[in-house]
Order: C-alpha cells, then structure tokens, then sequence
C-alpha cells in the first residue's frame, strides 16, 4: 500500500471550514419535485381488503404496507418496468412486473393454511433475502455504505445465550470475545478494533443509544435477547455520519414488531449444560390504533468453571400509538439487572494444564439498566419523513473481587479487594427530516438531523470487604490505607448536527456526500489518594489529590459514498468517512493494578473506506465482497514495559502509541444449492454460505520504543466463518464452522510463554476452530431445537483481560448442550 497516496487522501477528506460551507450550500440549495407512483388495492379472491401486507419494488428498493382498506402507494422505476412482490403471512407470495405506463394496478393474495416451515421459509426468502439495508429507510440514508443486516427468523442457531458466534455468523471481519455469562454481554470488534463489551461502536436499540455513556464510556452492559429480535444492523465505520463518530460504525438491535391478533403469547424454555435454564415469554397484539410488543426473559446457570454462577431479569414493553396512517407514537422501556460471579483469568500454564479451573472466589460483577425512549414518526405528503426521540438511562454497574496482576497468586479470603462502582444517568434526543425529491426524473433524498446528549455518571473506586459474598459496599474502616481509592463525577455534553444528500445522477449512479459536526465536552471532577508503604507496612505518604479535567473541542467529520447498479441485483459501492474517537473517563483513570495510564492521553482521529461489489446472482447466490482501509492517528493501545511511575512491576501501559493503518479483504456468499437444483422441491431447503476476512496491520510511526512496524492489536490475518443449512418440511439444521488465527493483543506484539506461571495477560491469542450443529423442529404451534455448540469440545480463549472479568486468559466454553421448547398461543 502506498502511504504517501493514503496521507493524500486524508489531508483532502480534511477540507478547509469555507469548503465545508460550499457542501452545506450545496445539500441545502435543493428544488423538490413530486415522484411517480403505483397505487393499488389489495384484496382476498372474495373481494376482502387485506391491510399490513408488506410491498416491495426489487426495481427501486422501495418498501411500504397497505393500509386497513388495502391500499397503497409505492414508487415506480423512471425508466422501464417495475418488479413488485406482495408478502403476507399466511398468504400465497405474489411476484408481478409493472409496465412503466401503469400507474394504477388492483392486486389478488390467496389465503392458505397448513403451509410447513420450510415453504414459509422459501417465501419469506424470496422478500427478505437482502443481505443490505435499502438507500433510504425511514429517515436513514445506507446509499453506498457497507451495511449487512440479520434476517433472526432464519438463523437456526443458540439464541437462548445469544450465541454471538453464531448469531453474527455472516457479518464479516467481526472478532468476538466469548464468555461463559449465558450471553448477558455482547463483545464484538473487527478491522483493529478492541472487542470489549463492543465499545468501538455505536449500539442502538430500535434507533436509539443503549450503552452506558455514548462518548465519556460507551461500553455496552445490556444486549437485547435475540429471542425477541427481528434483526440485527450493521453498518460499518462510514456510519459515523449518522450516528456518532466511531470508528467501528453502528450495530443496531430491532425488536419483533407488534402481532396483529388481539393478543398473542410465545413462550420458550431452555435446559442446557451447567444448570442452564432460560425462560423467554412474550405478549403482543394489536387492538384498533394501539399495538404493543412486551417480553421477560429469566436466565440462571453455573458456567462451565467453577466461580461463574450467573442469574439475571429482563423486561421490555414496547407501546405504539397508531394515531393517523401518517403518525405515530412509540415507546419503548427496558430493565435488565443480573448478578454474575467471575472465576478470574488464567496464565498460559494454567490454561494448557486446566482451562477450566478457578482460583478466584470472591469476585463478583452485577449490573442495573434502566432504558426509556419515546419516538414521534410524521409522514408528510410530498415524500417527507419527520422522527424525533427522546431517550434516558438509568443504570449501574458494580465490581468487587481480588484482581491482583500475578494471576497464580491465591485469593485468600480475609483480604482487601478492588471495588468499583459506576453510576449512569443520561438522556439524549434526536431530530430527522428525510426528503425524497426529484432531479431529471431520479429520485434523489436530503437529510438533515441534529442530536442533544447528556450525561452525569459518577465512578468510585475503593477496598472492598474482606468476606466472599456479593458485598458493593465500601469497606474504609476495615482498610484504610487502600491505595488506589478515587471519586469522580464525569459531566459530559455533546451536541451534533449531520446531514447527508443522495444525488441520484442517472438511474443507476448515486453520490451521497455528508456531514456532521461535533461539540464534545468532557469533564472529570473529584479526587484519588495517594498512599506509599515502606518495607514494613507503614504509611510514609497519605495525600488525597484533587482533579478537574475538561476536555472542549468541536470537529467537523466529512464522508462520501458512491453507489452504481449496472442491474437490478447488482451494486458497486464505495465509501470514505472520518472517524474520531474521544479519550473515555475509563481512559483517563486506570482502575487496574495491571494496568497504568498515560496522564496525557488524547483523542483518537482517522478515517474509514470500503469498495466492494454485491448483489444477488439469479435468486440464487448472495454475495459481498469488499477492501477497506482503517486508518488512525493518535491510536490508543497498551504496551508492556515497566511501571513508569516508580515501581518494578511489569505493566501494559496505555497510551496514544501513535499511527497505524489496518487494511483487508472480506467476503461473504450465500448459496442456494436448493433452488439451484431442486427447485421443483418446495419443501426441501439447502443453503452454503462462506465468510471470509484476510486482514493486515502495521503500526506506521510511533513515539514509543519497539512499536514502529509492529502488527495492530486484536487483527487476526484469517478469520474465517463457513456453515450449511438444511431443512425439510418443518425440520431444520444448520452446521457452522470457525477459524481464527493467532492475533496479538499489545501494541509490542508480545510472544507467548507457555510456561509463564505469573500474569497471563501478556502474549498473544493463539489460533482456533470451533464447531456448532443446531436443530429445530416445528409441529402445529409447538417448536423444539437442539443443538451442542463447541462440539468437538476444543479448548481455546478469545481474551486476555487486563482487568474485569480476570486479570489473565479468559477460557472459552468447552462442549455444551442446549435444547428449546416453544409454545405460541
């Protein structure tokens, strides 16, 4: 790769303020034009209306519903001929080219029963199977970005621990760090990017922020069940636009909508191995203009270590006021709260002799998420979409244990631990105007958007007591000469405008350049003590040290995509977008004994590029296969060396190391070997897809010794996800495989010692293949699946923690069982 071209390239992206102008100008100076459309009506074959049918035009990449007298409107190609599909369940599917002279077209759906899952299924597929989020949806642009989206109602696979795994299985270049905890926390990263609790990028729930603080410590505590999800988005780094300034992009989790019975109940129990037991119970229906989505989710288990028991509660209720077919009210509420014991890391010797020991048995983690949104949806009548939400959070995390940095080091009860205490209160709310408009008969569109965010979020650090239970109270009296005890209280502000133009140059060419622009001001108010011990135990140093740390600057981000659909199913695409990332209050305050920080560490900045090709090849194949560059300067990484504030320990010091660029390949296929040559079998469902990612790193220049030239953290060159399913009438099957090849996880690519009977959270991740098979069965409104992840029962980690849930190596789970019985009424 040429640098000199890449540096060219970002130095461009960085126009000055009075170019930045002539865009805004530019996306604002707009004349709106009125579209052509197909209306219609849509009845049963006795001439009874059918609302909520879901019509979309492949020509277009249009979507709309009908409403409660059976009609509706949808866009129609400029050009030629328009191909329609009309989709409701229990329906027969309805495929009808539309000439470009009609404009008024009246449509029949044939109603049918005792259809078996796989004919559904082939159905469903026929809609659905769109592995990217369409142009415009709603009062969001996706136009020539890299988005893949997951279909939940046709994975086969452990949704009961939300087997990441599995579940992300088709969304390239991701790296996951797995846990033991039942699938309470979701962890994903990818392209360079740290996993951990999936911080590098924006997560959303039905639109709107979930994690704990969005910019001042955007860790993700709470994941939505799969088992009440429609599908999962992601759009990668070009995202930032939109939605925030990440450099991994968004991931956002869309709840099932509302039954349209009066009211419907599914129910799912699972038994799995280790004590595991879930319950996932749901309620919804529609009654005239009010509609509702709710559910409880109970999970309990013992994990496959000793000292990881686990228990948690879950419930979400998602209320929808239909007031005219153009407006509508949702509101959305979420608690989650469990109560997790850690087994803590291992070192490599521990790991090769027994990954699944433990000798840690005081540490405990439990969370409390409160999550509240409110969101206004307006459709206009000249093609205009309008949404505002307002969203809050009310929620805390609270660890205690024994987190010393020698991880062979015996936890004996009696002792001081580590407490940490983090407390999150914030709100936000966000504005879009989306306007669909006319230039030369192309249908282009304009968003404008802005976002409010606040926050006051509190962290205390301190000794916790000396006993083995679950105690979050700060033990002062019985310690008081702890050393690493701080208060803070972390005010954080930021407001943004974005805005984004697709510019529909002819029928199959689109530019869409955009905006946003940043004010972040973080704040860090409070103390730490400062205590010194001589040889003897005695204090020789005892200051409590007072801080006000803010952090004000604003930032304007640009990015442009370029899309061009030479057929109706096929797209080149491309993209670049800059990227930021500000220093979190995690960074600034180390709450690690393994762990020092640089007192000077700053924001992280860069950019973010794709080109690729996708599409779908006769109904049959469905690929995406693209390069991308990651690009940082000021990156944020650690390094081992030595204590650099006096002491002897070996340490991973945290610190802007300097620039370093992350390139590769990513590949995804899906393959219908069943419409490709059974297709007179409708019953019968066969599908081989293929995700490949081959990645590199190099760290460009750094400040740091032994840095320059290195590997990246956290990039494995392979990354490889391959599986199959099958399914016949109402039986379904899927088998996955995985491999993943060694990754570093310091700056210094630190080398692993087996024999290293210490620490544990040097070194590298070594390579590994995994291996799951899952099944299910439907009879009537019943449903039983089964499955064994990790079946040829390898031991591996995907993790070296450098503090909760370890320190040390965090062993993934050995071979597990699972079975699910569900009951709809």
């Amino acid at each position: 790769m040429n640098l000199s071209n890449t540096k060219t390239g970002f130095y461009l992206l960085t126009m000055q303020l009075k170019d930045f102008r002539i865009l805004l100008l530019i996306l604002f100076s707009i004349n709106t034009f009125s579209q052509n459309k197909i209306s219609g009506v849509i009845k049963t074959d006795s001439g009874e209306a059918i609302s909520l049918v879901s019509v979309y035009n492949k020509t277009t990449e249009t979507k709309t519903v009908s409403n409660k007298n059976g009609e509706f409107k949808i866009e129609k190609s400029a050009t030629g001929s328009s191909e329609l599909v009309f989709y409701k369940e229990n329906y027969s599917l309805l495929e009808q080219t539309i000439s470009a002279s009609e404009t008024i077209i009246s449509v029949v759906l044939n109603k049918i029963t005792n259809l078996s899952e796989v004919v559904i299924n082939n159905q469903r597929d026929k809609f659905f199977a769109i592995s990217k989020l369409k142009d415009i949806d709603e009062t969001a642009i996706y136009a020539g970005k890299k988005t893949e989206v997951i279909s939940i109602n046709k994975l086969t696979a452990n949704k009961a621990t939300n087997n990441a795994r599995q579940i992300f299985a088709q969304v390239v270049g991701l790296t996951i760090n797995e846990s033991s905890d039942g699938g309470l926390q979701l962890s994903i990263g990818g392209r360079g990017l740290n996993p951990n609790r999936t911080s590098n990028f924006n997560i959303r729930q039905n639109g709107y922020d979930i994690s704990a603080d969005v910019l001042g410590y955007p860790e993700s505590y709470y994941a939505t069940p799969t088992e009440a999800l429609a599908e999962i988005q992601v759009v990668r780094g070009a995202a930032s636009l939109q939605y925030g300034t990440q450099f991994g992009g968004l991931v956002n989790f869309k709840t099932k909508t509302p039954s349209l019975k009066p009211i419907e109940f599914v129910t799912r129990n699972t038994l799995g191995s280790y004590n595991l037991y879930t319950n996932f119970s749901s309620l919804s229906g529609t009654k005239g203009k009010f509609s509702y989505y709710t559910f409880y989710n109970f999970k309990k288990g013992d994990g496959f270590r000793p000292n990881s028991e686990f228990k948690s509660n879950n419930y979400f209720a998602n209320l929808i006021y239909q007031f005219t077919p153009k407006t509508s009210l949702h509101f959305d509420y979420t608690y989650f709260d469990y109560l997790a014991q850690q087994a803590g890391g291992l070192t490599d010797k521990m790991f090769l002799d027994s990954p699944t020991q433990s000798n840690r048995t005081r540490n405990w983690f439990a969370v409390n998420w409160n999550l509240f949104a409110l969101r206004l949806k307006y459709k206009f009548e000249n093609n205009a979409d309008f949404s505002l939400q307002l969203f809050g959070l009310d929620a805390s995390r609270k660890a205690v244990g024994f987190r010393s940095n020698r991880v062979s080091n015996p936890d004996i009860e009696g002792t001081v631990r580590d407490l940490i205490v983090g407390d999150f209160v914030n709100w936000g709310a966000e504005a879009r105007y989306l306007k669909q408009y006319k230039i030369k008969d192309n249908t282009s569109a304009f968003l404008i958007g802005a976002k409010y965010y606040q926050s006051r979020n509190t962290g205390i650090q301190g000794p916790g007591s000396s006993g083995s239970d679950a105690n979050f109270n700060l033990a002062t009296k019985e310690f008081p000469f702890y050393a690493n005890q701080s208060d803070y209280t972390f005010p954080n502000l930021n407001v943004a405008v974005f805005g984004e133009n697709i510019f529909k140059i002819t029928p199959q060419f689109s530019v869409t350049p955009g905006f946003r622009f940043e004010k972040i001001k973080t704040q860090a108010v409070g103390s730490y003590r400062k205590i010194n011990l001589d040889l003897a135990g005695n204090v020789i140093l005892d200051e409590t040290i007072f801080e006000d740390n803010i952090k004000d600057r604003k930032i304007v981000l640009l990015g442009i995509g370029m899309s061009y659909k030479p057929q109706n199913k096929i797209e080149f695409y491309g993209n670049i977008s800059q990227n930021y990332r500000s220093v979190t209050f995690n960074d600034i305050r180390t709450v690690s004994p393994s762990q020092v920080i640089d007192p000077n560490i700053t924001d992280e900045k860069g950019f973010t590029s794709d080109i690729g090709i996708r599409g779908q090849i006769n109904n049959k194949i469905t690929f995406d296969a693209s390069v991308y560059t990651l690009y940082y300067n000021d990156k944020i990484g650690e390094y081992e060396t030595r204590n650099p504030n006096g002491s002897a320990a070996i340490v991973r010091y945290r610190a802007n190391i300097g620039t370093a660029i992350t390139y590769g390949f990513e590949t995804m296929l899906d393959w219908s070997v069943s419409k490709t040559f059974f297709q007179q079998k409708e019953n019968f469902v066969w599908n081989i897809f293929s995700n490949v990612a081959l990645t590199d790193s190099e760290y460009l220049k750094s400040d740091a010794p032994n840095i320059q030239g290195n590997k990246v953290e956290f990039v494995p060159l392979y990354n490889i996800k391959t599986g199959t399913g099958v399914g016949y009438k109402n039986f379904m099957s899927s088998l996955q495989f995985t491999y993943v090849s060694s990754q570093f996880t310091d700056a210094n690519n630190s080398k692993t010692d087996v024999n290293d009977n210490t620490y544990g959270i040097f070194g590298q991740i070594p390579s590994y293949y995994v291996a799951d098979i899952s099944t299910s069965y439907k009879w009537k409104k019943i449903k039983l699946e089964a499955g064994i992840t990790n079946f040829t029962n390898n031991s591996y980690f995907t993790r070296r923690a450098t503090g909760y849930p370890g320190p040390g190596i965090i062993p993934s789970d050995q071979r597990t069982f699972y079975t699910t019985l569900e009951f709809v009424f």
